[in-house]
C-alpha cells in the first residue's frame, strides 16, 4: 500500500525486491578491515533513515559508495534504499549510473534508472527506456513489465498500466506482481469489483505476500464488501516506526478478547486522517468494561482529550514510559474489532470530535465578521519517503488552480493550509484570504477555528477528516484514483454525513476543480436567498 500518512490509502504496485537484509550483526563499517556486506549495510541504513535520520542515512550510503565504487551491490542497494527512505532522486541517479558501469546488462538497474525517469516527470522518456528494455531482453518481459505498471501506477496512469499489463497477459505472461498490479490499476480507476479477481489469482500464486493481500483488503472496502475486507485488514503488516518498536512485545487486542478490567493501548499507526476517522469507536471499546490509554501525536493529543476526557490520552513518550498494558490496537483496527461489518454500522455519534468553546471564541476574535465564512486546503502534509510523496502528488493541488476555480466570490475565505503549501499565500495577490493559521499550535486549535466556518473545501487530508468529524460542513476534493475509504462512487460518505466528495475524473484536477466553482458560487447565492 501506498500511504495518505502516512496513511495507508490505496493498493500499492509492487515490483521485485532489489536488496535483501539479512539477519541482525555488527557495525561492520567500523570494523577495521571487515569486507562490505550487503545484508549488514542495507540494516544499518534501514536503521538510520527509518528511524527519521535521513542526514546520517544518506551520509553512510555515500561514504560507503565513496570507499567502494566498484562494489555494485553496493550501489543497488544504497539505491534503492534512498529511494525508499527520501526523494534524493539525484543521489539514486549517479548510483544507478555506477551499477550500469559496472554490470552493462543488469536489467533491474536500467529498470530502476526507467523508474526514476518517470517519477521525476519524464513520463515519455521513461516508457520509451521500458520499451527498449523489452526489446534488448525479450525473456525478461514480466519483470519488465512489473516496473512499468507500478512506475505509471505511482506517477497517476492506471489506464495506461492497465493497457501495459493486458498485453504482457495476452503474451502469457503472470506472475503475483503483474496480477497485483492488474488489481491495484483497477482499484484506481474505481473499477473495486472489477479488480478483485487479479487479487484473488496472485494470492493463489503467493499467498505469504502480505502487501497483496492488504491492497486486496482495502478493494474489497473500497467495494463495500466490509464483512470480507475488515478481517483481512485486520492481517496487515503494521507500519510501526522504529519509536514504536516496543509496541510489539504486547499482545495485539482482538474482536473476541475479553475486555473487562483490562488496560488497552490504542496507539496511532498510520496518518492524522485515518486517527480521526476510526476513533469515533473508542467509546464503543471503553463501554466493553476496558480502561483505555490513547496514544497520538502532539498535535492531536489536546483535541482527543477534551473530546473523550473519561479516557487516558497520552503523547508517545508517556505512553512508553509510565504504564503497563494488557493488549495493544492500533487505531486503524478499531473498525473491526467494533464489529463493522456494513455500512450501517458504522457509528453515527456526528460529532465525535468537540472543541471547547474557549477556544471557538478565541479563534472568532481573528476572523473577519463577514459572512459565509469559506476554509481552503489544497495540498496534503509534505512527505520525506518517495512513495509518500507520489501519493501527495496525486492528491494535492496548487493553491493558484483553486483560487482560480473558486475567486472571487462573495464570501470570506480563511486559509486552514498548514505546513510548506501555506507559502504560496505569499505571491497571492486577489481576493482576501484571512489567515490565523500562525495562532495555531495544534488540531485542536484547527477545530476551534473551523466551528466558526460555515464551510470547509479540502483536498483529501486530515482537516476535511477534522471538518467531517466536527460535524461541520465540508467539500472533498478527491483524486482520481480515490481513496479506499470513500468507495468508487457517488457524492457522499457514510463515514460524514456532513460530506460532500467532488470527484475527479481525470489526473488533471482542473475540471472537478471548475465544477467546485461553480457549485460554489450556486451555494453562496442560496445562502442569499
Amino acid at each position: 500500500m501506498i500511504g495518505d500518512g502516512m496513511t495507508q490509502d490505496t493498493a500499492s504496485p509492487e515490483p521485485r525486491n532489489l536488496t535483501h537484509a539479512s539477519s541482525p550483526a555488527e557495525q561492520w563499517w567500523k570494523i577495521p578491515g571487515a569486507p562490505p556486506d550487503v545484508g549488514k549495510f542495507v540494516e544499518a541504513c534501514e536503521a538510520l533513515l527509518g528511524s527519521g535520520d535521513g542526514i546520517s542515512g544518506l551520509k553512510l550510503v555515500l561514504e560507503t559508495m565513496a570507499v567502494h565504487q566498484d562494489e555494485w551491490k553496493l550501489s543497488m542497494a544504497g539505491a534503492s534504499l534512498i529511494l525508499r527512505f527520501t526523494t534524493r532522486y539525484d543521489i539514486v541517479g549517479v548510483l544507478l549510473r555506477n551499477v550500469i558501469r559496472l554490470q552493462p546488462d543488469n536489467v533491474p538497474a536500467q529498470a530502476f534508472s526507467a523508474h526514476l525517469q518517470i517519477v521525476r516527470g519524464d513520463v515519455s522518456g521513461g516508457c520509451a527506456s521500458f520499451a527498449q528494455m523489452m526489446a534488448t531482453y525479450p525473456g525478461q518481459k514480466a519483470e519488465i513489465g512489473e516496473f512499468i505498471s507500478m512506475s505509471l501506477l505511482e506517477v497517476g496512469y492506471p489506464a495506461e498500466a492497465l493497457a501495459v499489463l493486458k498485453s504482457l497477459f495476452n503474451d502469457g505472461d503472470e506472475t503475483a506482481s503483474l496480477l497485483n498490479n492488474a488489481g491495484c490499476a483497477l482499484e484506481r480507476l474505481n473499477r473495486s469489483v472489477e479488480a478483485l479477481p487479479w487479487y484473488e489469482k496472485a494470492l493463489r500464486i503467493s499467498p505469504e505476500r502480505k502487501a497483496i493481500a492488504f491492497g486486496y483488503a482495502c478493494t474489497l472496502i473500497k467495494a463495500g464488501l466490509f464483512e470480507r475486507g475488515w478481517p483481512l485488514y485486520f492481517e496487515r503488516e503494521l507500519q510501526i516506526t522504529p519509536q514504536q518498536g516496543w509496541v510489539r512485545s504486547i499482545p495485539r487486542l482482538r474482536p473476541d478478547t475479553g475486555l473487562s478490567g483490562k488496560r488497552i493501548l490504542v496507539f496511532q499507526e498510520q496518518g492524522l486522517g485515518d486517527t480521526i476517522q476510526f476513533i469515533r469507536h473508542l467509546s464503543a471499546l471503553a463501554a466493553r468494561g476496558a480502561e483505555i490509554h490513547v496514544c497520538v501525536p502532539a498535535s492531536l493529543v489536546r483535541l482527543v482529550r477534551q473530546s473523550y476526557p473519561a479516557l487516558t490520552v497520552l503523547d508517545p513518550v508517556s505512553a512508553v514510559t509510565n504504564h503497563a498494558y494488557h493488549y495493544a490496537c492500533p487505531v486503524p483496527d478499531l473498525p473491526f474489532i467494533s464489529g463493522v461489518r456494513t455500512v450501517h454500522d458504522i457509528p453515527t455519534c456526528i460529532p465525535y470530535i468537540t472543541d471547547i468553546p474557549a477556544d471557538r471564541e478565541k479563534m472568532a476574535a481573528l476572523l473577519p465578521a463577514g459572512r459565509p465564512r469559506i476554509g481552503l486546503v489544497w495540498a496534503g502534509e509534505r512527505r520525506l519517503r518517495s512513495e509518500y510523496a507520489l501519493a501527495d502528488m496525486r492528491r494535492s493541488i496548487s493553491f493558484s488552480d483553486l483560487a482560480e476555480a473558486l475567486l472571487p466570490a462573495e464570501a470570506t475565505f480563511v486559509n486552514l493550509q498548514f505546513g510548506t503549501p501555506r507559502e504560496e499565500l505569499k505571491n497571492w495577490g486577489g481576493q482576501t484570504i484571512h489567515n490565523p493559521m500562525s495562532e495555531v499550535r495544534d488540531m485542536a486549535d484547527t477545530a476551534a477555528i473551523m466551528r466558526n466556518l460555515d464551510l470547509i473545501i479540502s483536498v483529501d487530508t486530515s482537516p476535511a477528516h477534522l471538518a467531517g468529524a466536527l460535524g461541520c460542513p465540508v467539500w472533498l476534493i478527491s483524486r482520481w484514483d480515490a481513496c479506499w475509504r470513500w468507495g468508487d462512487s457517488g457524492t457522499g460518505s457514510p463515514w460524514y454525513p456532513t460530506m460532500r466528495i467532488f470527484r475527479s475524473n481525470e489526473r488533471s484536477f482542473l475540471p472537478v476543480l471548475q465544477e467546485v466553482g461553480k457549485a460554489l458560487r450556486l451555494w453562496i447565492d442560496m445562502r442569499g436567498v
